[in-house]
């Protein structure tokens, strides 16, 4: 997606009328929209074009659309997911962070609020491609995050494989070394939302990208904080252009 394209969504959902309402809503709002009812279709969309963002339903009448979240990753690791997903469907949302979607919304719901998700998302994804060279790095343990390739690497070369997602957390710790952010705070940085009582997506979060990070008890790079929430707790060196 350029700076003057629309951005391109691809909707897929075995509900027409909500493939229909989507669809007028989100071209009224200055999106290309395309569709497709189940996994077949989606498939068939993702060979002729490359979308700037998926919005998935997860029951499709041919599959989850959990699996093809999962292979997306694999195949188009670039491109952002929302999922849809019944409202009572907790489990699905956990497991849909856990292999990699950038947020979640569940049914029924607005077509305000996705158009809202659909941007704040696309926000993320796109902001650190336009930034000028001065850009700071992030020195961290033995690792460094770069925003303008969206990257991090060990010291010995080796890339951390993060999702979108994962990257706009740590991202979001580095920026405010030393500070304890509440999950509120973090879920307002990265996905510039409140945060539902009942949402776990942060936690989700904060454990994969422990785990992707090789964090262990005898060095730890968060401090979890009970009611508090997380705190980054290793020396971070800020550095600017290729110095």
């Amino acid at each position: 997606m350029t700076a003057t394209a629309a951005p391109d969504i691809l909707i897929v959902d075995d509900d027409h009328e909500i493939r229909s309402l989507l669809s007028r809503y989100l071209e009224e709002q200055g999106f290309r929209v395309s569709t497709a009812s189940d996994l077949r279709g989606c498939n068939d969309a993702l060979n002729r074009r490359h979308p700037d963002l998926l919005v998935l339903d997860v029951m499709l009448p041919d599959g989850s659309g959990l699996d093809l979240c999962r292979d997306l990753r694999n195949r188009r690791p670039r491109v952002p997911v929302i999922l849809l997903t019944a409202l009572k469907e907790d489990i699905d949302r956990i497991l849909g962070l856990e292999i990699g979607a950038d947020d979640y919304l569940g049914k029924p719901f607005n077509p305000r609020e996705l158009a809202a998700r659909i941007r704040a998302v696309l926000r993320r994804t796109t902001e650190d491609l336009s930034i000028e060279p001065e850009q700071r790095r992030f020195q961290f343990g033995d690792m460094m995050l770069d925003p303008q390739l969206r990257r991090v690497t060990r010291s010995n070369g080796e890339v951390v494989s993060l999702t979108g997602a994962e990257f706009d957390l740590l991202k979001a710790f580095l920026e405010r070394a030393g500070r304890l952010l509440s999950r509120d705070q973090l879920l307002d940085l990265t996905q510039g939302r409140d945060r539902d009582p009942a949402d776990r997506s942060i936690d989700v979060l904060m454990s994969r990208l422990r785990r992707k990070l090789s964090e262990t008890t005898d060095e730890p790079i968060f401090r979890t904080v009970r009611n508090g929430g997380y705190q980054l707790v290793v020396p971070v060196t800020a550095i600017k252009g290729d110095s």
